[in-house]
């Protein structure tokens, strides 16, 4: 589809990046949110915890939208909770989708998660409509890289279910390889120190309990996002190294074979991207693709008047139209 012209106008202390980026990572609190906690087995015997939250003052309800984190994030984060506020008040139940390890409580298996981890996303849909069949009207939304997750998934040869009407993915690294190269750029130092610190974290919890499969020496070696990847995430995941990693599991390649109503907004100032994460030739080539690109918003910012911010407020909207 053409690419959408976008009208997101934010004041203009959020006309900042990263202001935008760290207001609403570190400072946001979205209440009002209820949610409860369902783990569900998956078929390798390891567990995802969903985190469920309801429609308001509504009866019968048949509409779900599902939410994906970002890397290290979870189902608890700002950007979760306001995306299933506006979504329950609009007669939809939400569910937040934990990946491996990311719910409080190390995962079973020496994998976790990574960024084309589609296959349990798989699980989930396919768990919600066996166990919840009341739901027939189903929208994704995922968000940086549960955002590449989804659009991997969508553009999968696995058929989508009928169910899935519409998807919505927000500040994704959709070129795997030239977000990290962006991210090591100086003006994201803070950003990039915060997620490897986090990652070595997680990588000390498989050392204590996977000793012959990760040494303690290596995870401290470490300490940047490409050593990380090429020691675990990789070979955790079946990958022969990190550069394939990035290869196979970047969602752009899969955005020609998408079918159902799919919106990506990618903000031309978010500094965790690179020129590559913009798919207009992709956006270009298919009509079930639509692509917006405003000027301001950060990296899973777009800060917005009132309760809502204006992704959430494009999401629902979106979600309605399809």
């Amino acid at each position: 589809m053409p690419i959408i012209k976008s009208h997101y106008n934010p004041p203009l202390i959020f006309k900042s990046g990263h202001i935008s980026t760290i207001h609403a990572g570190l400072y946001r609190i979205v209440s009002g949110i209820y949610q409860k906690r369902e783990r569900i087995t998956l078929s390798d015997q390891d567990f995802i915890d969903l985190d469920w939250s309801y429609a308001a003052y509504h009866k019968n309800v048949s509409k779900l939208v599902v939410i994906l984190h970002g890397l290290e994030g979870n189902a608890q984060r700002s950007y979760i909770k306001g995306t299933a506020k506006i979504f329950n008040r609009n007669g939809y139940d939400a569910v937040g989708m934990n990946f491996r390890s990311c719910s409080g409580e190390p995962n079973r298996l020496f994998r976790a998660y990574n960024a084309g981890a589609s296959e349990d996303l798989r699980e989930v849909i396919e768990h919600i409509l066996t166990n919840h069949p009341q739901y027939s009207h189903i929208v994704l939304k995922g968000f940086s890289m549960g955002g590449n997750l989804l659009l991997k998934y969508l553009g999968e040869p696995i058929r989508v279910p009928k169910e899935v009407k519409a998807a919505i993915a927000i500040s994704v690294p959709c070129q795997l390889k030239g977000s990290l190269d962006q991210m090591s750029r100086p003006e994201n130092y803070l950003y990039n120190r915060m997620f490897i610190k986090s990652l070595q974290g997680k990588l000390l919890d498989k050392h204590a309990s996977f000793p012959s499969l990760i040494k303690l020496e290596d995870i401290k070696n470490a300490n940047s996002m490409l050593s990380i990847d090429n020691l675990y995430t990789s070979k955790a995941h079946g990958y022969k190294d990190a550069t394939d990693y990035y290869k196979k599991c970047s969602s752009k390649q899969f955005i020609p074979n998408i079918k159902i109503p799919t919106l990506l907004i990618n903000a031309k100032n978010d500094s965790f991207l690179s020129e590559c994460c913009f798919p207009i030739e992709e956006a270009e080539g298919n009509e079930n693709f639509y692509l917006e690109m405003p000027k301001y918003g950060g990296h899973v910012g777009f800060f917005g008047e009132g309760e809502a911010y204006y992704n959430e407020k494009r999401a629902f909207e979106f979600a309605t139209l399809v």
